[in-house]
């Protein structure tokens, strides 16, 4: 029997396993992989104490943080949870292996999965050209013409990455304007090898064994533009990965669960959630990491009252 079951295992996981495990609950962190979302971005400038740093460097001290608590407070397992119940007081927590683990309480800190591209050809070209991962199969685009479709702090963060290596990166947003960080836009907007483009309506992706090409429509103008990359990587959000939990809590429209922001507290009596999987307005690692902390000494506050 655990105090605290924690899914999830990006900043908003590790820090509250940091936490609870400090003040000596008993914890479990079931995560598919630790480190979160931020291991893709070539740099990060606003974790605070950190002027500059690799994602992956970054994510790299988010576990090894966590793990320096593993013994007596903090059990890690590794495996995806893919269901939540509750018998009682106690919640069973379920994985992919058909192992359970059972729990005072719960923290969800799952974030969110990859949404994918509905545009014509998107779904004929994944895997040939057209991706959601850059750090996974951006170096075998090296010398290469490519795209990022997303304009988000995420996009920005693929599109550095892949300057790195490629000829020429464009980016391509169909909102009005970038969602990114002003900062961010500006710094990659120097660089003779990028250009980025919003308000643009997708068409197609096209090629005929591997992606050749984007036609997009520019919304302002009507005009209609041929874009040659071979390859095209996808960044315009996430889902919330919230379903295990739907018919446990409230979640609002979009698929987040609703939390008590003063607390994380969920609708559930001993249920939280931190991070992008909450229905937090912002998306950030700092967000999200101090949600979780706020979840961890409000449970703490829980199970020593109850």
């Amino acid at each position: 029997m655990f105090d605290v079951i924690i899914i999830g295992g990006g900043p908003a996981a590790c820090s509250a396993g940091v936490y609870t495990a400090r003040k000596k609950l008993k914890t479990l962190v079931i995560a598919q992989e630790l480190g979160g979302q931020s291991a893709v971005s070539p740099e990060v400038q606003n974790w605070l104490g950190e002027m500059s740093i690799s994602g992956a460097e970054l994510s790299k001290k988010f576990t090894n943080h966590l793990r320096s608590y593993e013994g007596e407070n903090l059990t890690i397992k590794i495996g995806l949870a893919n269901g939540v119940n509750q018998e009682g007081k106690i919640f069973k927590v379920v994985t992919n292996e058909n192992e359970m683990f059972e729990g005072k309480t719960v923290l969800m800190a799952v974030g969110g999965s990859r949404r994918k591209l509905s545009t014509k050809g998107a779904n004929i070209f994944e895997h040939k050209g057209l991706t959601y991962c850059a750090s996974c199969d951006g170096p075998l685009f090296s010398g290469q013409d490519v795209a990022v479709i997303g304009g988000g702090n995420a996009g920005f963060g693929t599109a550095g990455q892949l300057l790195a290596y490629c000829k020429s990166v464009t980016l391509l947003e169909m909102m009005p304007t970038f969602r990114a960080e002003a900062i961010t836009v500006e710094k990659l907007k120097e660089n003779p090898n990028f250009k980025a483009f919003s308000n643009l309506e997708l068409l197609e992706i096209k090629g005929e064994k591997f992606v050749s090409g984007i036609s997009y429509k520019n919304k302002e103008t009507g005009e209609i533009v041929e874009l040659p990359v071979t390859g095209v990587f996808v960044e315009i959000g996430f889902m919330p990965n919230a379903e295990m939990v739907k018919d446990l809590v409230n979640i609002n429209p979009a698929g987040h669960i609703i939390v008590d922001h003063q607390t994380q507290r969920a609708s559930l009596p001993g249920i939280w959630a931190a991070g992008d999987c909450s229905d937090v307005k912002y998306h950030q690692n700092g967000i999200a990491a101090g949600d979780a902390i706020k979840a961890a000494e409000d449970i703490y506050e829980f199970l020593k009252a109850s």
